[in-house]
């Protein structure tokens, strides 16, 4: 699968550990991954794979902590990893997982049923949905505006250089976009214009008139003006469809958040969390550097600032179209110690699914 991880600034550090460094931290970070618990001394000799006394342990953790990689959160407790630390695990240590056949299958099937409802948004909520649930995490996808069902569509002239082409949703929701104008376009232009794409727009995602649009104009050029033909055109090239302000955020799962709460700072940083999720343009700022990555991407604590309060993590993927352009990405947002091993290859293989659902590229989601 394609990764895009951030490139650690402590990585030549991560070099010089040796095997039993390397393991102790391993089996600091696993336990904090698994329980959320400190681990101390005493329990990572037994748990190594190797014959060392605790004393011989804490000299190696005090090295781990004076490289940056762990801390102690109490005086007498054990060692936890820091995000440098977790950053070092997941580039260089993390041994990904693979999604087991019944969770493929499951995916599988129920995005597939959602795809047969009609509506792009009901696979995406599926999707984010699905993820939610396998993986404790809110689930999170960022799609275009592209992708509402239209009710209306019309050019409103505005002076003789500029129109307005204003799209109606069938929730209701208006959005314009400024068209510029041929010089000396005749008024009865722009009415042709208009009532062909709304001949065309009733029911369709702004995406599918875009292509219906590409495919009429073919076939019926020659019964439209040639300036009306340009001015439908110039209309739908004005929604590319890639601004990030474009994009619209899909959350659930957000409840599951507060299944696992070990002590008060959790409950603390899950509201920290939710505040968060409601700022949604800052989310789908976020998530769109995975769009510009072109693969997945996992953020970790304060490497984004929007969840640098909270300690939270963000495992994301693009999803593409049936032009295998990248719209969109989906994935998990959660606490800093989510399964990695097991979420990342999910994310994953969730994308490509939602992909040759959506009609994308038929990436083999083996």
């Amino acid at each position: 699968m394609p990764l895009d991880p951030f490139l650690s600034a402590t990585a030549p550090s991560l070099a010089r550990l040796d095997e039993r460094s390397r393991e102790i931290f391993r089996q600091i970070v696993e336990t904090y991954l698994a329980t959320g618990e400190p681990a101390g001394s005493r329990n990572i000799s037994r748990l190594i794979p190797m014959t060392l006394s605790p004393a011989s342990v804490r000299n190696v953790m005090a090295d781990l902590e004076a490289a940056g990689l762990i801390f102690a959160p109490h005086t007498s407790a054990g060692r936890l990893p820091t995000e440098r630390g977790l950053r070092f695990f997941v580039d260089a240590l993390l041994e990904i997982g693979d999604v087991s056949e019944d969770e493929r299958n499951s995916i599988e099937t129920q995005v597939r049923a959602a795809a047969r409802a009609q509506t792009v948004d009901g696979v995406l909520a599926e999707a984010s949905n699905l993820l939610s649930g396998l993986s404790r995490g809110a689930g999170v996808v960022t799609t275009g505006k592209t992708d509402v069902r239209l009710k209306h569509i019309e050019f409103v002239p505005l002076d003789a250089t500029r129109a307005l082409l204003i799209l109606v949703s069938d929730d209701g929701e208006v959005e314009n976009r400024l068209v510029p104008l041929p010089k000396g376009l005749p008024p009865s232009a722009l009415v042709e214009a208009t009532n062909f794409l709304s001949s065309l727009t009733r029911g369709r995602t702004l995406t599918e008139l875009r292509a219906e649009v590409e495919r009429t104009l073919a076939a019926r050029r020659a019964e439209l003006d040639e300036v009306t033909a340009r001015v439908v055109e110039s209309g739908m090239a004005s929604w590319s469809g890639g601004e990030k302000a474009d994009r619209r955020l899909i959350v659930r799962g957000q409840t599951r958040l507060l299944q696992d709460l070990r002590a008060i700072e959790d409950l603390e940083r899950v509201r920290l969390l939710f505040d968060d999720l409601d700022a949604k343009q800052e989310v789908v700022d976020l998530l769109g550097r995975a769009e510009d990555a072109q693969g997945l991407r996992i953020f970790i604590g304060s490497e984004n600032k929007l969840f640098s309060l909270s300690g939270s993590s963000t495992i994301v993927a693009p999803y593409r179209d049936g032009q295998g352009r990248v719209v969109g990405v989906l994935g998990v947002i959660g606490p800093t110690r989510l399964n990695y091993a097991r979420i990342v290859p999910m994310v994953d293989f969730t994308a490509r699914v939602v992909s040759r659902v959506l009609g994308g590229p038929g990436t083999d989601a083996a």
